[in-house]
C-alpha cells in the first residue's frame, strides 16, 4: 500500500472518530461515595495532583479570582464534611450562573492539598489538549 493511501485511509478513521463529538456534551453524573474516599485519602496524605470527581453543596460563593487567568471561586461541602475550594477558569469555560449557598454541584478536576480541605482546578478542558479535561455539572448543564 503507499504511504498516501494509508495516511488517507487514517485521516478518514480520524474523521469517522470525531464526528459527533460534542464537546459542551454532558458530563456523567459524579459517583459521591468513591470520589469523597479518594479526596478524603489525598487530604489526609497530603497528595496533590489528584483527578478527583465527586459532588457537594454550594456553602460560600466568593469574589472571583482576577490575577491572572480569571477563576469563579466557591466552597463546596461534601458529603463527609470535607470542604473544598473550587476554582473554575473562566477564561477557557462559562462561568456557573446564578450560584447559591445550598445549590449542588458535581464535579471533575485536579486536587490540591491544603490545610483547609484542598482546592480543586482543572474543571474545564485544556486548549492545548496536554490535561486531562475536567468539568462542572449544575444544574443538568455541563460547564467545561
Amino acid at each position: 500500500m503507499s504511504k498516501k493511501l494509508v495516511l488517507g485511509i487514517v485521516l478518514v478513521a480520524i474523521v469517522a472518530a470525531t464526528v459527533g463529538c460534542d464537546s459542551t456534551a454532558k458530563a456523567p453524573a459524579a459517583p459521591s461515595s468513591a470520589g469523597n474516599d479518594v479526596i478524603a485519602s489525598a487530604f489526609a496524605n497530603r497528595t496533590s495532583g489528584v483527578q478527583v470527581q465527586s459532588e457537594g453543596v454550594v456553602t460560600s460563593v466568593l469574589p472571583d479570582d482576577n490575577s491572572g487567568s480569571r477563576h469563579q471561586r466557591f466552597i463546596l461541602q461534601l458529603a463527609n464534611g470535607q470542604t473544598l475550594l473550587m476554582a473554575h477558569n473562566i477564561d477557557i469555560a462559562p462561568r456557573l450562573p446564578a450560584l447559591a449557598v445550598g445549590d449542588v454541584v458535581a464535579f471533575n478536576g485536579q486536587y490540591e492539598w491544603n490545610s483547609k480541605g484542598g482546592t480543586v482546578h482543572w474543571t474545564h478542558r485544556d486548549p492545548s489538549g496536554k490535561h486531562q479535561a475536567g468539568w462542572l455539572r449544575f444544574k443538568d448543564q455541563s460547564y467545561q
